[in-house]
């Protein structure tokens, strides 16, 4: 009998949602979402409660240590949103790297990578708690391959821009699209890896 076929999918991750399905804390969860996920989904990695945007989803077990234990890193990118004007000096430093304080209480300067500053997009979907009308905020893009906890946020609190919004574009050629919070997409066990960039065969 031939093994049941792994399923991939991504979503969409809903601000004020965790990248689980059960948690003994009240919060919104993966399952409160209205689709029919097969039995033994996970989450590949996470986005905290308060980030959005792509989440990838799949019974297959082996792709974490695929995507995150790579010899190769993997390029992320990120839509982000922060409180006053981002200066070009400050942009610079974000480019060539800054100190942040990682896990253990250790320091830690981060690579150099590709961040531009960029027009909020037009098609952006709104969130409750947006700026008020008028009050100075900058929306960046990051494109980066290291993966240090909250490495984004505590970037640009580094350079004294608190981040407000903080969206998951895309992993490699796998990108979010036109996907609207919550919604989920299928995709084929082929193109699911030709767009991570992995070379992996069942």
């Amino acid at each position: 009998m031939m093994p049941e076929a792994h399923r991939y999918f991504i979503i969409n991750k809903p601000y004020n949602m965790v990248s689980q399905f059960v948690s003994p804390d009240k919060v919104g969860l993966l399952k409160d979402v209205p689709f029919a996920f097969p039995e033994g989904i996970h989450a590949v990695g996470r986005l905290d409660n308060d980030s959005e945007g792509l989440l990838i989803l799949t019974t297959n077990k082996k792709v974490t240590k695929l995507l995150f234990e790579s010899k190769v890193p993997h390029k992320r990118t990120y839509l982000v949103q922060v409180r006053n004007i981002v200066t070009p000096e400050k942009l610079l430093l974000l480019q060539t790297g800054v100190t942040i304080r990682i896990k253990g209480g250790e320091y830690y300067t981060t690579g150099a990578c590709d961040v531009q500053l960029v027009d909020k997009p037009a098609n952006l979907f709104g969130r409750a708690d947006e700026f008020k009308e008028g009050l100075p905020n900058s929306w960046l893009l990051i494109t980066l391959t290291e993966g240090k906890y909250h490495q984004v946020r505590k970037m640009t609190a580094a350079v004294k821009h608190r981040c407000k919004r903080l969206i998951r574009l895309s992993i490699e050629d796998l990108a979010l699209g036109n996907l609207q919070p919550g919604e989920v997409k299928e995709l084929e066990e082929q193109d699911f890896f030709k767009q991570l960039k992995i070379d992996w065969h069942r």
